[in-house]
C-alpha cells in the first residue's frame, strides 16, 4: 500500500500563536519529505517489502485462521509466528516476549469487544506488519465490531493491563522483567517458546465479571474542560482539579477543595456519562469532597497523602492546550494513496464533521494518542487500512514511536473521544 500523503493545502497544524509556557506544535513535515526512520523493534512508518506479501500469504476471509470461538466471551491471546496466530496458554497469558507481536481479544458484555495489537520492542518490522495483517482479519470475522488498540511495549493502556490482574511479564531470551508482580511472580518459561499450544480461550463462567475497571480521570480547565486519564495513584492528584474514579460499579467523582464550580459540573456529567452509556444505567455515582474520601477509595489508592496545591493559572494554559494539541483530518484514497486532508486545527470540533462515508484522524499525537474514527458507510479499502494510517500519520508528525492508536467504529466512541467535540450527548 502506498505511504500516507498530507495535502498540501493543510494548513499547519502551529499556524496559532503559543501563549507564553505552552510547548510549541512540532511542525509537520513537507508532504513529501522523507521521515528519519524510527528506533529498530518500534516501527511507526511503512513496512519492509517482505510485509508487502504477507496479506497474500493468509488465508480469505473463507478460510480465516482464527476460530470460530473467538466469538466467544472471554480473552484470547495469540502469538504471532511465521505469520500466523499460535494460541497461548491460559496460563502464560500475561508473559510477552519483546522480541514478538501478539493479539489479544477481549469480548466482554454486550458484544463489547477490544482488539489489541501487542508490539514487543525487538519485534521485526516484518512480524509487526503481519500482525497488523492478522488483526484485519481477526476484525472482519467479528463484524469489524471491535475498537482497536496499538499496544507498545512499556507503554500499555490501562485497559490492556487490566486484563492481566497479577501484572505483565516481559522476556528477553530467558530474563524476565515484571511489572507490578513480587518476585515470586517473577519467574518463566525460558528462552522463546515454540508453538503448539492447544487453547487460548479463557472461558468465563455464567455471571461471571467481566475484566475489572479501574480507571482515574483527571478534569480539568475554565471554558474547554476537558478529561484526561491519569495513573491510578493519589500522585496524580491535585487540590484545583476534579478526578472520576472509575470502578465500574462506583464511580466517584472527587472535586479538589480549590476546584472550579465549572470543572465540578463537568466531572458530574462525566460521571453520569459513563454510568449512562458505558454501564447501561448499573453503576452508582457517588460525588465525593476532599477530605470526606469513601472506604472504598482509600481500598484502591491507598492512605490518602498531603496533595500537591491547585493553581489556577494552570486552567487557563489548560484550556489553551485542550483547544489547540488535537486537530482532525478527513481520510481519502481517491487518488490510489491514503491522503490526509484537515479539516479543522482547533477543539472543540463540529459534530457534523464526522461524516459517516469516510474515516478521519483524531491528532492528540502531543498528548500521547491517535484516534481512528471509522464511519460505518466507509469503502473497505480505508477501514482496513485504519492502523497503517495511524503509524504513517505518528511516523510525519514526529511523534514517539510508542503513541497509543485506538481504533473506533462509528457507534463505539470511547467517552474521551466523544468530549473533542461540540455537544455529544
Amino acid at each position: 500500500m502506498p505511504g500516507l500523503a498530507l495535502q498540501k493545502d493543510s494548513p499547519c497544524m502551529n499556524c496559532v500563536a503559543e501563549p507564553a509556557g505552552v510547548a510549541p506544535h512540532p511542525s509537520p513535515p513537507p508532504p513529501h519529505t522523507t521521515v528519519p526512520r524510527p528506533a529498530p523493534g518500534l516501527s511507526a512508518c511503512g513496512y519492509s517489502s517482505g510485509t508487502l506479501a504477507i496479506a497474500n500469504l493468509l488465508p480469505s476471509r473463507s478460510g480465516s485462521p482464527f476460530p470460530a470461538s473467538v466469538q466467544d466471551p472471554g480473552l484470547h491471546v495469540w502469538r504471532v509466528e511465521k505469520l500466523k496466530p499460535v494460541p497461548v496458554a491460559r496460563e502464560n497469558q500475561g508473559i510477552f516476549f519483546s522480541g514478538d507481536s501478539y493479539l489479544v481479544l477481549h469480548n466482554g458484555p454486550d458484544e463489547l469487544s477490544h482488539l489489541h495489537l501487542w508490539i514487543g520492542q525487538q519485534s521485526s518490522r516484518d512480524e509487526q506488519g503481519a500482525c497488523a495483517v492478522l488483526a484485519v482479519h481477526l476484525n472482519s470475522r467479528l463484524g469489524e465490531r471491535p475498537v482497536q488498540h496499538r499496544e507498545v511495549q512499556g507503554n500499555e493502556s490501562d485497559l490492556f493491563m487490566s486484563y492481566f490482574p497479577r501484572g505483565l511479564k516481559y522476556q528477553w531470551a530467558g530474563v524476565c522483567r515484571a511489572l507490578g508482580l513480587p518476585p515470586a511472580h517473577s519467574g518463566g518459561p525460558s528462552g522463546l517458546q515454540e508453538g503448539g499450544v492447544e487453547s487460548a480461550f479463557h472461558k468465563t463462567s455464567p455471571g461471571a465479571t467481566p475484566a475489572a475497571v479501574r480507571k482515574l480521570y483527571q478534569v480539568k480547565g475554565k471554558k474547554n474542560i476537558r478529561a484526561t486519564e491519569r495513573a491510578l495513584s493519589w500522585d496524580s492528584f491535585n487540590t484545583g482539579d476534579c478526578f472520576i474514579l472509575d470502578l465500574g460499579q462506583n464511580i466517584f467523582a472527587w472535586c479538589g477543595g480549590k476546584s472550579n464550580i465549572l470543572e465540578r459540573n463537568k466531572a458530574r456529567d462525566l460521571a453520569l456519562a459513563i454510568r449512562d452509556s458505558e454501564r447501561q444505567g448499573k453503576a452508582q455515582v457517588e460525588i465525593v469532597t476532599d477530605g470526606e474520601e469513601p472506604a472504598e477509595m482509600i481500598q484502591v489508592l491507598g492512605p490518602k497523602p498531603a496533595l500537591k496545591e491547585g493553581n489556577p493559572e494552570e486552567d487557563l494554559k489548560a484550556d489553551w492546550t485542550n483547544a489547540h494539541v488535537a486537530a482532525l483530518y478527513k481520510v481519502s484514497d481517491a487518488t490510489g494513496q491514503m491522503n490526509l486532508t484537515k479539516v479543522a486545527d482547533s477543539s472543540p470540533f463540529a459534530l457534523e464533521l464526522l461524516i459517516p462515508d469516510d474515516c478521519f484522524v483524531l491528532d492528540n499525537g502531543l498528548c500521547g494518542k491517535i484516534y481512528i474514527w471509522k464511519g460505518r458507510k466507509a469503502n473497505e479499502k480505508e477501514r482496513q487500512a485504519a492502523l497503517r494510517v495511524a503509524e504513517d500519520f505518528i511516523s510525519r508528525m514526529r511523534y514517539a514511536p510508542n503513541t497509543q492508536v485506538e481504533i473506533l467504529p462509528q457507534g463505539r466512541e470511547s467517552l474521551i473521544f466523544k468530549q473533542f467535540f461540540k455537544d455529544w450527548k
